[in-house]
């Protein structure tokens, strides 16, 4: 049972569970009421809008009560956010800055003053709408950006539009024009409610929604019941505009563009992130295609973005490139280097034309968004949460210009520079293009949000990027060993891991570890058997689709020849030469070809041993293999030159986690060095015997160990040794016998 009856809902699900809402205080009530809004990116996206509730405390200071204001911290997500993610100000101070402020033109210095009103010197930066929830007359507020409320904020005829869901659904919204969210904002929103103070939400004219409620469960009735409303009335609409949606479909769905995505992703990877490198996300969901298809996509794709939330990821506008039906790879990679030479040309006059001397300088004038016809849309981040994100919210810009479309459908054409409801003192009806109904933000309106000095802030406020980060590490053979140190110290240093291995058990068990050291988005794993050339473009292929290209290919696979007299066979012979030399050719050879079409710095780091100048009797197949191998990594440095860099390392005996060291192995090496041991003994104490014998041979007597030989290769494959390549690393303790000579 719930304290306030449920609504009729068609599309959404009211969540709210009294036995856990009864157990909560109002600071937790908040969070839960903004966990359960987060919970459905249909009510809003992530990391867009916030909340509020106006709480009643203890002011540690006089001992007496006060209103205090919780709102959602700066950058925070309200589908995820705790408690210690509210910023907490003193009502009375919030309420004060009005005396304080000086004009529109004067609105950000408000920022630096609510420190001032911290309550309990509480450290949460608080968010840019903050005095748009503490001047609203409502104990608690939401602030959101669903897709069908912003398609009504987005429509040229949105203000006739609302008031025609007000008489269906029996709702007293009231619409305010278009204004950059901040205090100038919040002086036109109190003014627009005590106009009319029995209004029940705002729509914010290209922007979102607000509404609030007396409690908590009331808020968050009130403002699912007015979204689902909107998504039946705008569902409605649509249903008569039918497939005529954006012009209808002018080109078909391919049934191959899954590959088409693999082929042409590591290439226009590439050629985005020749200034700084980005990880993909790929998406050809219906909603998508349905956009990337039709006769209106380019056309409106060029006009951008409407809410601010969506194009500070976004930016302005994606980028298009068109490809006809049928035409070759080929052809679309010469219409993304054109269409790429022409985006970047705009994005820099649009930074032109409306920066200040003040503003932040110009970012990267790639695309975070780029839409090919027949295949999908392919987006782009610092890493695979953001590259992902960032293709959802221009999802959520798909779904609003479709609803904004089919809310004109059957009524007169409103043309750009016609008067539109979301004009008014921030931007004259001239500024806004509007193109089927569907109004966008004036691109002066957008470079005000997108290079604001508080959104500069914000993003100055991020933690450094890592060591690796927004790079793409393919290890193979790191389901154990070596590799799985490789994998697992990448990771912490913010890569992206594919972990590749014959043993498929061990690279999933892996890739469950890598998951407790970063975001379970970061990596994966793929089978691959490197004497194979087919798994090898398959393990390529899976490191395209989940993160866009390699940026560094490690190999730590290879065979030790062992049999129960010692004697090597012609066929075990062959066996490992193949292994530890040809497959790393086939490995490198077929890698090449995705590295030329990146064509990005990458760096190859190969696995040699210090055998390869020790002469041994016993181990002369695995001895010559990787004599050789050291010599393949010279001779690939200079063939693939000057993009890729090839190198490798030359451990000593690796014994700890490798699986070239069997149980059988180690009994018959300690026999052979007359090395006393128990049969009871565990396979680890066995390992650690002849670990610490070898490690008395070098000069250092320290035993090798895996982590140490996975510290010398991420060196080696990383920006540190950028002048490095067809060399060696010794990691071997000091091994006097492998001295060069």
């Amino acid at each position: 049972m719930t304290t306030t009856a449920a609504p009729v809902l068609k599309y959404l699900e009211d969540r709210w569970d009294d036995k856990i809402a009864s157990t909560l205080d109002e600071p937790e009530l908040l969070r839960y009421r903004s966990n359960l809004l987060g919970s459905d990116l249909r009510i809003t996206n992530f990391g867009g809008g916030n909340t509020s509730s106006k709480i009643t405390e203890i002011d540690p200071l006089s001992g007496k009560s006060v209103e205090v204001l919780w709102v959602k911290g700066s950058g925070g997500d309200v589908g995820s956010i705790k408690r210690s993610g509210f910023a907490t100000l003193y009502l009375d101070k919030v309420l004060a800055l009005e005396n304080s402020y000086r004009g529109v033109q004067f609105e950000d210095e408000i920022v630096g003053l609510y420190p001032l009103a911290a309550f309990r010197a509480n450290p949460v930066a608080a968010s840019i709408d903050t005095p748009l929830h503490g001047f609203l007359p409502y104990p608690h507020v939401d602030h959101l950006h669903p897709d069908w409320g912003i398609a009504l904020a987005a429509a040229a005829n949105g203000e006739a539009k609302m008031a025609e869901f007000n008489r269906e659904f029996n709702h007293k919204m009231v619409w305010l024009p278009w204004q950059r969210p901040g205090f100038e904002l919040a002086m036109m929103m109190k003014r627009l409610v005590e106009a009319n103070p029995d209004c029940d939400g705002i729509v914010l004219g290209g922007h979102g929604l607000f509404t609030w409620g007396q409690t908590q469960r009331e808020s968050y009735l009130n403002t699912i019941t007015i979204i689902d409303q909107l998504g039946q009335f705008i569902s409605a609409h649509g249903e008569k505009i039918g497939t005529k949606i954006f012009g209808g479909q002018t080109q078909p769905v391919r049934e191959d563009r899954r590959e088409i995505a693999t082929a042409i992703l590591p290439y226009l990877r590439g050629r985005l992130g020749a200034k700084r490198r980005a990880i993909a996300s790929y998406s050809d969901s219906e909603d998508v295609l349905g956009f990337v298809n039709s006769g209106n996509a380019r056309e409106l794709a060029f006009l951008g973005t409407s809410c601010p939330d969506h194009f500070i990821r976004t930016k302005i506008r994606p980028m298009f490139v068109p490809w006809a039906e049928g035409a070759s790879i080929e052809e679309l990679k010469t219409q993304i280097i054109t269409s790429l030479k022409t985006y970047r040309e705009d994005y820099e006059s649009y930074y032109r034309a409306h920066a200040l001397p003040d503003s932040p300088a110009l970012r990267d004038a790639s695309p975070t968004v780029v839409l090919i016809p027949g295949v999908g849309m392919f987006s782009f981040g610092k890493n695979k949460t953001e590259a992902r994100i960032t293709g959802e919210f221009y999802t959520n810009a798909i779904h609003v210009m479709e609803g904004a479309s089919a809310l004109g459908y059957g009524v007169p054409e409103i043309c750009s520079g016609d008067p539109v409801p979301q004009a008014g003192p921030a931007a004259a009806a001239s500024e806004f293009s509007v193109f089927t109904n569907y109004v966008a933000l004036p691109p002066s309106e957008a470079f005000r949000i997108e290079y604001w000095a508080l959104e500069e802030a914000k993003i100055r406020r991020q933690p450094p990027e890592k060591e690796l980060s927004r790079k793409v590490v393919l290890v193979v053979g790191g389901g154990s060993g070596i590799g799985r140190e490789v994998a697992r110290l990448a990771i912490e240093r913010g890569a992206h891991v594919v972990v590749a291995d014959r043993d498929t058990t061990g690279a999933e068990r892996v890739v469950e570890e890598l998951k407790k050291l970063a975001h379970s988005e970061f990596s994966t794993w793929t089978s691959v058997d490197i004497t194979n050339r087919e798994t090898i473009r398959k393990s390529l292929d899976k490191a395209v689709n989940a993160f866009g290209g390699v940026d560094i290919l490690v190999n730590t696979a290879a065979l030790f020849p062992s049999s129960p007299d010692g004697s090597v066979s012609d066929a075990m012979w062959a066996t490992t030469l193949n292994v530890n030399v040809t497959a790393n050719y086939l490995l490198i050879d077929e890698a090449g070809k995705l590295f030329k079409d990146q064509d990005l710095d990458v760096s190859v780091v190969l696995t040699s041993s210090a055998n390869a100048v020790v002469s041994k009797r016993g181990s002369e197949a695995y001895d010559v293999s990787k004599a050789a191998l050291s010599h393949l990594v010279r001779e690939l440095a200079i063939g693939f030159a000057p993009r890729v860099r090839v190198n490798g390392i030359s451990p000593a005996t690796v014994v700890k986690g490798s699986t070239m060291f069997p149980r059988d192995r180690v009994r018959a090496s300690l026999s052979k060095y007359n090395i006393p041991f128990d049969e009871t003994m565990s396979d680890e104490d066995l390992r650690t015997l002849l670990a610490g014998f070898y490690a008395k041979r070098t000069l250092t007597h320290q035993p090798i160990d895996p982590v140490d030989c996975a510290e010398a290769i991420l060196f080696l494959a990383g920006d540190r040794s950028r002048c490095t390549s067809g060399h060696l690393i010794p990691v071997d303790g000091g091994l006097t016998e492998a001295f060069l000579r």
